[in-house]
């Protein structure tokens, strides 16, 4: 699964505006997802990572990471994802439309070519409408297709869950990117790594259902060195992707924190779970700018 099983640890919203709504269940025994906090004097920043797309029965949102959630003034996400699905779709669209004129099956091996036309074909996807399109996104729709097919589902996934929770509760709802933010992180990857990530989401649909399932279980058992663990054939195969998708953005998300410190008040931050796990975490940049972060248990 490779890269795609990455994104869905990392990138929020291209993963939620690719998946529709399907029944799935699941039962299994659950202790909690992992939690950590930064505080000082008079704030404290709670570091909560998330898995996008879930499936029915995962029941994760009690405990201490509910404990925290109900203590903070602020939720604080990757992004806020516009209400308007047609808009974002718009966007999405627009953003992913090859300026160079290249045909995508032009850009692939006669194998490649017919490896990802036929994953496309066999997830209800018409290649034939991708053509004008750079390769991230056909990546994307193939890194989430399969998923909606065994059951995993968006509006379960734990942002839709925490946004529902702090609008009901009137919390503050804040994002650490916009959406053209995020959809720039992948419209901006040169087309070389593009196609990496294509042809490595491809190569890796068969194992999907088995890895993607391991890796929601390490999560919801608060297990985040087996995540990383799991995620670092990714990392070490595609380093340019992981350094534009991961590791830039936890920089840049330590540096919020930091300044965030600055304000009193109680904020719970949720990002991808990939953040959060491994070389290169928030965690780890947090710590360069000699900032500790504390394992939450209770």
């Amino acid at each position: 699964m490779k890269w795609a099983k990455s994104l869905l640890l990392s990138a929020g919203l291209l993963v939620s505006a690719c998946t529709q709504e399907r029944p799935a269940s699941v039962s299994a025994p659950q202790t909690g997802p992992a939690l950590w906090a930064v505080k000082d004097a008079d704030t404290t920043v709670y570091l909560f990572g998330t898995v996008h797309v879930l499936p029915e029965g995962v029941e994760w949102f009690r405990g201490a990471p509910k404990a925290a959630f109900d203590k903070s003034d602020e939720l604080v996400l990757e992004i806020i994802e516009p209400e308007n699905q047609a808009e974002m779709a718009q966007i999405m669209g627009a953003k992913a439309i090859a300026t160079d004129g290249v045909r995508l099956s032009d850009r692939l091996t006669a194998e490649q070519r017919t490896k990802y036309q036929a994953a496309m074909s066999a997830n209800g996807l018409p290649w034939q409408a991708f053509e004008t399109f750079s390769p991230w996104l056909p990546g994307i729709m193939l890194a989430v297709a399969p998923l909606e097919k065994l059951g995993y589902r968006g509006d379960l996934g734990a942002e839709k869950t925490l946004t529902r929770a702090a609008k009901a509760s009137a919390k503050r709802i804040g994002a650490l990117e916009t959406a053209e933010q995020q959809l720039g992180f992948f419209s901006g990857l040169p087309v070389a790594q593009q196609l990496a990530f294509l042809n490595s989401t491809v190569d890796g649909l068969p194992e999907m259902e088995q890895e993607f399932g391991a890796l929601v279980t390490h999560w919801r058992n608060g297990d985040p060195d087996k995540l990383a663990e799991q995620m670092n054939e990714a990392m070490e195969a595609t380093p340019e992707l992981a350094d534009t998708l991961l590791y830039q953005r936890n920089a840049r998300w330590a540096q919020w924190i930091k300044t965030r410190l600055e304000q009193p008040g109680t904020v719970f931050v949720a990002v991808g779970a990939g953040h959060l796990a491994g070389k290169n975490s928030v965690q780890d940049k947090l710590r360069d700018l000699g900032i500790a972060s504390a394992r939450v248990t209770k």
